[in-house]
């Protein structure tokens, strides 16, 4: 099961099928894959250097994964950067930032099953 079907089984079991269905996993692309964002690695260096070094440690070792906040989220990712995804997609700002900030904990902890992440993410 790839990273984004993955994403979609856990958006839909978390209670965010409200959006439809078909756009996550293009929203999570343009996030965590080749989007303007850098992919999961570019991410991981923003969140550490906006101070959340330790969710990140906790997605990417082997315990329970750390919460991070859609406002985190949102202000590392950059608020123009939400905002032109929600409007593109048709997804209020709010509920992007929530579903991403659902779901990126278990995105990284997926893409790091051995404690670290592939040079590629």
């Amino acid at each position: 099961m790839g990273i984004l079907d993955m994403l979609t089984s856990v958006l839909a079991s978390k209670g965010a099928s409200e959006l439809e269905t078909a756009v996550i996993p293009v929203v999570l692309n343009e996030v965590l894959g080749d989007g303007n964002q850098g992919g999961l690695s570019a991410i991981v260096a923003k969140l550490e250097q906006a101070g959340l070094g330790g969710q990140v440690k906790s997605w990417i070792g082997t315990g329970q994964n750390l919460p991070i906040s859609a406002q985190q989220l949102q202000e590392v990712l950059g608020s123009d950067v939400v905002k032109q995804l929600a409007t593109r997609f048709g997804i209020p700002v709010d509920q992007l930032s929530t579903v991403l900030a659902q779901v990126l904990p278990t995105a990284v902890d997926q893409a790091s099953p051995k404690g670290t992440l592939p040079h590629t993410a």
